[in-house]
């Protein structure tokens, strides 16, 4: 599972971050093998701007589930920081944490800016500093020299599981060349998770951390009685997604009432039409059975080893009901 700790019109981010706590619980109860937190920046919807604090929490609050991030936004810290946060993270919840690494900034450019973040051409050997720093040196490329010389924790037992993140095909060959697990951002549809995933395989290279490819893809579900349940459950994500593509006022997560006006209302006027037709989407919301055999059949598709959920519904129970649904059909 994925979480982006929304937050609802009229909450605040306590009761997002609670809402949160309430879910990695169900997902650790329901046996889900992992659950992921978002990095984001100066959204009002979303109250996971440091992926290490939270995961911290959860894992004081959850028995046996992976932890990780989805994820960190490497650009926007020293990798040094990061290694000793996710060292930390994994003494304090030993063999339970993953890092997920992202290249993206996750935040306007004016937050960027605020975060002193570096290009997107320094990923590559941010990355390798990160893993260099957590005693995962890949080959053939080569740290910088105060990576060699420092550690990310004094007495390590054991260290993260690091994922690489992506929605592009430059993510896929990077995760391939050094030889890291993948997890494809398919609920975000940019119409390449047949390409990332075949690239991704047809280009792995062995390293001391993973001997043959490991891909992830994530998809956006939401579960309820009906289909026009479903539907009208997943109003606020519409919503979101239309601000998001369209550059539009971001603002709270809304409710479903609020959304089914604001979609009606754009849904009314051509121009509305045309901007709702620009904007296809990959989200599931039906019935648990019909969302199973569609997950089914995306894995399937792409040959994945893991498959991430995630939603966004402005109540935290319709979220812990559509992991239920499939946890008890899978």
């Amino acid at each position: 599972m994925l979480d982006l700790s929304g937050v609802g019109t009229g909450r605040t981010s306590s009761q997002a971050l609670a809402d949160s706590t309430d879910l990695a619980r169900a997902a650790d109860r329901l046996g889900f093998h992992r659950f992921w937190v978002a990095e984001h920046h100066s959204m009002p919807a979303v109250a996971s701007t440091s992926p290490a604090v939270l995961l911290a929490h959860l894992g004081a609050h959850t028995e046996r589930i992976r932890l990780g991030s989805g994820g960190v936004m490497l650009p926007n810290h020293p990798s040094l920081v990061v290694a000793e946060q996710f060292a930390m993270l994994e003494a304090l919840h030993p063999g339970r944490i993953d890092l997920g690494i992202g290249r993206a900034p996750g935040a306007d450019p004016m937050t960027a800016a605020a975060l002193h973040r570096t290009g997107e051409e320094d990923f590559p050997a941010e990355l390798v500093d990160v893993l260099t720093l957590l005693g995962q040196p890949p080959a053939g490329l080569a740290p910088s020299p105060a990576a060699t010389r420092l550690i990310a924790t004094p007495a390590a037992t054991g260290t993260p599981q690091v994922w690489l993140l992506g929605s592009s095909l430059y993510s896929a060959q990077l995760a391939a060349r050094l030889g890291l697990a993948f997890s494809y951002a398919h609920h975000f549809n940019t119409g390449l998770t047949e390409q990332a995933a075949q690239a991704y395989r047809s280009g792995f290279q062995p390293s001391a951390v993973l001997d043959r490819p490991r891909f992830m893809v994530s998809s956006s579900v939401i579960v309820a009685d009906s289909d026009q349940r479903a539907a009208w459950l997943s109003g606020p994500s519409r919503v979101m997604m239309l601000r998001l593509r369209t550059r539009g006022p971001l603002g709270p997560v809304v409710t479903p009432e609020e959304a089914e006006q604001l979609l009606d209302t754009l849904a009314a006027d051509p121009d509305g039409r045309a901007i709702m037709a620009q904007i296809p989407g990959t989200q599931i919301a039906t019935t648990a059975d019909r969302a199973v055999a569609e997950l089914r059949a995306l894995v399937d598709r792409v040959a994945a080893d893991e498959l991430m959920l995630t939603a966004t519904t402005y109540d935290v129970a319709d979220r812990i009901r559509t992991l239920e649904e499939i946890a008890a059909l899978w």
